[in-house]
């Protein structure tokens, strides 16, 4: 299927580049010929001219229609050997009232675009004046009509390309809350009889101790179904402390992390209230805490710092890990990224869409340093 989809973008893409070739060379083709034929056009006018100033010539009424018909599109400056300006036809006549350097930068723009056509007054045969002409309106716009084509199709790529992004993300999203809903399906049951066992063990007075624990475990089962079947749903936002909220993350990883592991939470504002929703929130701070001890194998410091702004709140969590590769900050939160033996690589691509798509805010690599440790920021919008 994959194949199949590269294969029909590389050969629309053929398609386009054929087409746009194609008229690329035919508007030139076009221009060519059309540039020809005023040129015709401009001896023309200056074969009629000599004759309408010609008293030995008759047919005067010809070679004036002659003069009218091929000089009404086609700007032309008449000149003398010296550069005098003599005359001039079809140009823009408030421009050349009010500039007075029109004239001449026109000229100028003339003799680069043609040879001029020479002229002897037939009064005067010594006398030879020149004619440089420009080009056409016609001419203008078949030279422009490939840059046109050139952009519009473009925009045409651009377009589709975020189209076709768009979608595969609209696709992906659906993706990921259709798997979520199911494994927060396929959890229930075993969870419902797993509580059946933790009461059963309750009404032995030897295991109380076990089903304590155990309750906890099924608790926390619980939690994670929960959180999966949140996954996709328009979440409920509610003002929480949250201080308290990352406090209570941290006090749980503590307990299951090794000794060596320091946990440093500071802030400037213990009362900082935040619009989360607390169960997807604390997935986020766990997966990234999870991060930082996987990162520092054992032992090391974890810094969370709070940071309250008039627009935005700030948290920074830090690690004196490994620290991340340059080339690989990019990929740290696309779905199936991931350093490490074990794992599926889905909990950071999880935690930016729980921050960015339900809380609005952002999350993203502050800093990384390999060696020295990686800072992740997450911003909540007030």
């Amino acid at each position: 299927m994959i194949q199949q989809w590269l294969n029909w973008r590389a050969a629309l893409g053929v398609i386009a580049i054929a087409i746009v070739m194609g008229t690329l060379f035919y508007s030139d083709f076009l221009a060519k010929k059309i540039a020809s034929e005023e040129k015709v056009k401009i001896e023309q006018w200056v074969e009629a001219l000599k004759d309408i100033n010609n008293p030995d010539i008759i047919e005067t009424h010809l070679s004036s229609m002659i003069l009218t018909e091929n000089s009404k599109d086609i700007p032309m400056i008449t000149v003398t050997e010296m550069d005098s300006i003599l005359d001039y036809r079809n140009l823009d006549s408030v421009k050349v009232e009010t500039d007075k350097n029109y004239l001449s930068a026109m000229l100028s723009s003339f003799k680069q675009l043609n040879q001029p056509v020479v002229w002897s007054n037939p009064h005067n045969p010594t006398q030879k004046n020149l004619v440089y002409y420009g080009e056409s309106k016609l001419l203008k716009q078949i030279r422009y009509f490939p840059m046109i084509q050139l952009l519009v199709v473009a925009l045409f790529i651009v377009v589709m390309m975020v189209t076709i992004s768009l979608r595969n993300k609209s696709t992906q999203n659906q993706v990921w809350a259709g798997m979520a809903k199911e494994t927060a399906h396929q959890l229930g049951t075993p969870i419902s009889s797993l509580e059946g066992w933790v009461e059963m063990l309750k009404s032995s007075p030897e295991q109380e101790k076990v089903a304590a624990e155990m309750e906890k475990d099924v608790e926390r089962l619980k939690l994670v179904s929960d959180r999966f079947g949140k996954i996709g749903s328009l979440p409920q936002l509610e003002e929480v402390l949250l201080l308290d909220q990352v406090n209570g993350m941290v006090d749980y990883l503590k307990r299951r992390a090794p000794e060596k592991v320091k946990f440093e939470i500071s802030t400037a504002d213990k009362e900082v209230r935040a619009m989360i929703n607390p169960l997807l929130f604390n997935w986020v701070v766990e997966n990234l805490l999870k991060n930082a001890l996987d990162a520092m194998g054992g032992s090391g410091e974890i810094r969370i710092n709070i940071s309250d702004e008039p627009t935005r709140i700030k948290i920074d969590i830090s690690d004196s890990g490994k620290g991340i590769s340059k080339k690989n900050i990019p990929n740290v939160f696309k779905p199936g990224f991931t350093t490490k033996q074990r794992g599926w690589g889905l909990g950071l691509s999880l935690s930016k869409r729980i921050i960015e798509h339900y809380h609005g805010g952002e999350l993203f690599v502050k800093h990384s340093e390999l060696g020295k440790g990686t800072t992740f920021r997450m911003v909540l919008r007030k």
